[in-house]
């Protein structure tokens, strides 16, 4: 049975990387971002990802509008919008999407009907070092016919991928190295408007 969007999602290793530091930095707090890209066929493909918010900030409207629309802005004069949201729970052990995160990815939905809510899977991001899987370490949801976000269970079906087949390499190589001290967010930048929400020079 069809559960309303049999896109299949492919994300770069840097937009990948990128969300995946900015929940590493702040590992007590709940942080989130959205995905960038493009529909080619019946592949979204995420080519970049914008890291927003890890305080109180983070279920509120008014910044989240101010930041989805600087960043509208910017890809759009590169044929580039904004096509699903990342969500990394405040607790480990907490594997839920929850009412925030759906709330934010409703939003994204109205925009871009294929769009894809991951979730960090800390589970699988904590076997990386011992399992060196190269399945991306997220959960990924989508919106269903009765408009419920549901996981989508890629085993097999490989729903969700990385472009490039290293980029869990490439990733344990940028958290040895505390890579994850360089990230900007939204938050960041709205503190001090000289910081890159962009994060230009993360992999120069």
């Amino acid at each position: 049975m069809s559960n309303g969007n049999d896109s299949r999602y492919s994300i770069s290793q840097n937009a990948y990387i990128k969300l995946i530091l900015h929940a590493l930095k702040h590992k007590t707090t709940a942080v989130n971002g959205v995905l960038i890209g493009r529909l080619s066929g019946d592949v979204v493909e995420i080519t970049d990802s914008v890291p927003l918010f890890h305080t109180s900030q983070i279920g509120l409207l008014p910044s989240l509008e101010i930041a989805l629309i600087m960043i509208e802005e910017y890809y759009s004069g590169q044929g580039l919008s904004i096509v699903g949201y990342f969500h990394a729970n405040e607790r480990c052990d907490d594997v839920e999407l929850g009412g925030v995160a759906k709330n934010i990815a409703d939003h994204v939905y109205r925009y871009f009907p294929q769009a894809a809510v991951l979730l960090l899977d800390n589970k699988k991001l904590g076997a990386l070092r011992n399992k060196k899987d190269a399945a991306p370490v997220v959960q990924l949801y989508t919106r269903d016919s009765s408009k419920n976000w549901k996981q989508v269970e890629s085993e097999g079906t490989k729903r969700i991928t990385t472009k490039e087949p290293s980029a869990n390499v490439v990733l344990l190589d940028f958290i040895s190295s505390e890579k994850w001290n360089d990230i900007v967010d939204f938050d960041d930048h709205l503190d001090d408007i000289s910081k890159d929400w962009l994060n230009s020079e993360l992999f120069k």
